[in-house]
């Protein structure tokens, strides 16, 4: 009977490792969710429908995007910490992800403990854009009249506290700048009056101010990447215009919650980065001003731990509050 025991308890390590590649084989048995804690249109909507697209063409079972606005994204995050780690609901997170964990004082989740990362989906610059009225065709010449006019200049954010606002901040501080802050109720808001020229500039995700760009209805800068944009090959970085140690971008990636099983969190990471590496994906991200990324779990983890950290400087130094 001893023999036996032990040849028992010898099998268990090789039985649940077993179970665990049974696991991630089954994954996905059922359809799976990606929450997008914004409205529809937008660009981490997009992102988040075309990998879902392409997720169920490669596994031949159903991922669905579900819209859950409000909060800044928090009203999302709080529904993906909460539901079941089993594999069937994921959630593709942007910056306020790492913003709001400081920018409210008491959060229903934690936005590091409360997820398991999973994969670094897609970078999407910021771009710095003027209304044509203003007479700067660079960010040397922006600065300059910035400094000979204190407070003459206003930005448009799509709200206080968002990653358009506090991008614009950290220019702010780089270039050593007064320029007063206009804050709106989304970027949508924000472009209207822009367009409009009641305000002057702003500092904000491309694919919701490159047609204007491109229709010559606003005047492009720089970009908020360390690299130049294949959408616009010809607009300097921050860092080339003269603002050293500037890098602000968008990054999407996705998140499970806590206690996602790690073989279906390798298994979705090998499929995304799978997906990314395709023509046709690099090519339709390209067009909304997006770079594929992909990497390990544990890379997008520690980015968004040091995107936490970033962050929380730049809140603490505005005083930016929303609660």
């Amino acid at each position: 009977m001893m023999r036996t025991l032990i040849r028992a308890l010898a099998l268990v390590p090789l039985s649940l490792a077993l179970a665990g590649t049974v696991h991630a084989q089954a994954w996905p048995a059922k359809p799976v969710r990606i929450i997008v804690g914004y409205a529809a249109g937008g660009a981490t909507d997009t992102v988040a429908r075309l990998v879902a697209q392409k997720l169920s063409e490669a596994t031949g079972q159903q991922f669905f995007v579900e819209n859950k606005p409000g909060a800044g994204g928090n009203v999302g995050a709080a529904l993906a910490a909460s539901s079941p780690p089993d594999g069937t609901t994921f959630i593709l997170v942007a910056p306020a992800h790492a913003i709001n964990a400081t920018l409210y004082s008491k959060l229903a989740f934690d936005p590091v403990r409360d997820f398991t990362p999973v994969v670094h989906v897609a970078s999407v610059t910021n771009l710095m854009v003027v209304h044509p009225s203003v007479p700067a065709n660079s960010v040397a010449e922006l600065v300059a009249l910035a400094k000979a006019k204190p407070g003459a200049l206003s930005y448009a954010s799509a709200g206080s506290g968002a990653s358009s606002h506090l991008a614009a901040e950290i220019f702010k501080s780089k270039a050593g700048v007064n320029i007063v802050h206009v804050p709106y109720k989304g970027t949508g808001q924000s472009v209207v009056d822009l367009l409009a020229g009641q305000v002057q500039l702003t500092l904000d995700s491309m694919p919701a101010l490159l047609p204007h760009v491109k229709a010559g209805r606003l005047r492009a800068l720089a970009v908020g990447s360390t690299t130049r944009s294949a959408a616009l090959p010809d607009v300097p970085t921050m860092q080339e215009a003269g603002i050293p140690g500037f890098e602000v971008t968008v990054w999407l990636g996705l998140l499970g919650p806590a206690g996602t099983p790690p073989e279906i969190v390798g298994r979705l990471n090998a499929e995304v980065n799978k997906i990314l590496a395709l023509p046709d994906v690099r090519e339709r991200l390209a067009g909304i001003g997006a770079d594929p990324i992909g990497g390990t779990p544990q890379q997008f983890g520690a980015l968004v731990q040091s995107e936490i950290a970033k962050y929380a400087e730049v809140i603490k130094a505005t005083g930016a509050r929303v609660d």
